[in-house]
C-alpha cells in the first residue's frame, strides 16, 4: 500500500511539473513573439521615409466613400484627413488602429486601437487579431479619440516582464515623475503632447474606487471640474501641473495588485498639438 501511495504521490508532482513547464514555456513563447511583433511595429515607424502617397483617413466608413478605406489607389475624397505618414502603412493593415502612444525612455512604444462596435476586442488579442494574453493597448470604446472628448481613457496590461502599460508603474516614483512629466499620444491624423497631472491608485470592484473610466464629455464647468480635483485628491504625488474646463485629458488605466481589483491610473492634459498636413493632394 505505501508503495501504491509513494507512487501516486510521484506521478502528481510529475504532472503538475510538465504542466506547470508547459505554461512557463507558452507564456515565455508568447511573450517573445509579441516582443518581437511590437519591435517590428515600432521599427517600421521609426524607419518611415517621406516618400510615400498620402493614405487618407476615412473610417468609419460613409456610403458615398469607397469600402476600401486609406487604400491611396482609391479615389477618395481629397478633402479627407491625411494620416501621419508612418502610421499609414499600419492602418492599411488594420483600420482599428487609431493611434500610437509613447513613454520615452521606456517599453511603453505602442500602437493604439479602438472597437466602437466591439467593448474590449483587444483585451485578448494583439495587433493581428491573434489572441494575446497581453492584449494591446486600446482607447475606450465610447471615447471620441480625434475631436476629442473632454477625456479619453486608454487601457494596457500590467505584464510581468515589463511590457504594455507595466512601465506607468514608473510613476510611483516622485523622481521619475519630475524627470518624465510628458506622455506621447499621437492619434493617425495629429501629433499630441500630455502632461501629467495626477498619479493615482483605486479599485475597480463593484461599489468601490473611483469610477474615472466613467467620465468622458462634461456636461458642465463644475462637472469638468470635479473629476480634476478628485483626480488631484487622490494622487500619489502634489503635481503642480492642473487641467482647466476646456482642457483635453487622456487617462491611462493598468492593473495593480496591492488591493482587489487594483487600478493604476495616470491622467494627463493635452498641452501641444500638431495636425497632419496635405501637401500632395490626389488628383
Amino acid at each position: 500500500m505505501r508503495r501504491i501511495i509513494v507512487f501516486v504521490l510521484l506521478l502528481v508532482f510529475v504532472t503538475v511539473f510538465l504542466v506547470s513547464a508547459w505554461n512557463l514555456g507558452a507564456y515565455l513563447l508568447e511573450a517573445w513573439h509579441n516582443h518581437s511583433m511590437y519591435v517590428d511595429l515600432a521599427n517600421r515607424v521609426e524607419s518611415t521615409g517621406g516618400d510615400e502617397p498620402p493614405v487618407y483617413y476615412t473610417k468609419p466608413f460613409v456610403p458615398s466613400r469607397p469600402t476600401n478605406p486609406g487604400d491611396p489607389t482609391d479615389p477618395t475624397d481629397p478633402t479627407d484627413p491625411t494620416i501621419i505618414p508612418e502610421y499609414a502603412q499600419l492602418y492599411l493593415e488594420n483600420p482599428d488602429m487609431v493611434g500610437w502612444i509613447e513613454l520615452e525612455g521606456t517599453k511603453l512604444n505602442y500602437p493604439v486601437m479602438q472597437t466602437p462596435d466591439r467593448e474590449n476586442y483587444y483585451l485578448k488579442r494583439d495587433f493581428y487579431g491573434n489572441y494575446s494574453s497581453r492584449g494591446c493597448i486600446y482607447a475606450d470604446e465610447n471615447c471620441d479619440v480625434f475631436t476629442p472628448s473632454d477625456n479619453v481613457t486608454i487601457y494596457g496590461h500590467n505584464m510581468y516582464d515589463g511590457s504594455m502599460f507595466t512601465a506607468l508603474l514608473r510613476y510611483h516614483s516622485k523622481t521619475f515623475l519630475e524627470n518624465n512629466p510628458y506622455i506621447i499620444f499621437n492619434t493617425l491624423l495629429e501629433r499630441r503632447t500630455y502632461e501629467v497631472i495626477a498619479v493615482f491608485t483605486t479599485t475597480a470592484s463593484v461599489g468601490e474606487g473611483f469610477r474615472y473610466h466613467t467620465f468622458i464629455d462634461a456636461d458642465s464647468e463644475e462637472e469638468f471640474n470635479d473629476f480634476v480635483r478628485t483626480c488631484k485628491r487622490l494622487s500619489l504625488h502634489d503635481i503642480e501641473a492642473t487641467a482647466e474646463y476646456g482642457d483635453k485629458l487622456i487617462t491611462l488605466s493598468t492593473c495593480e495588485y496591492t488591493q482587489t481589483n487594483g487600478r493604476f491610473v495616470v491622467v494627463a492634459r493635452l498641452v501641444r498639438t500638431e495636425e497632419q498636413t496635405n501637401t500632395d493632394p490626389q488628383p
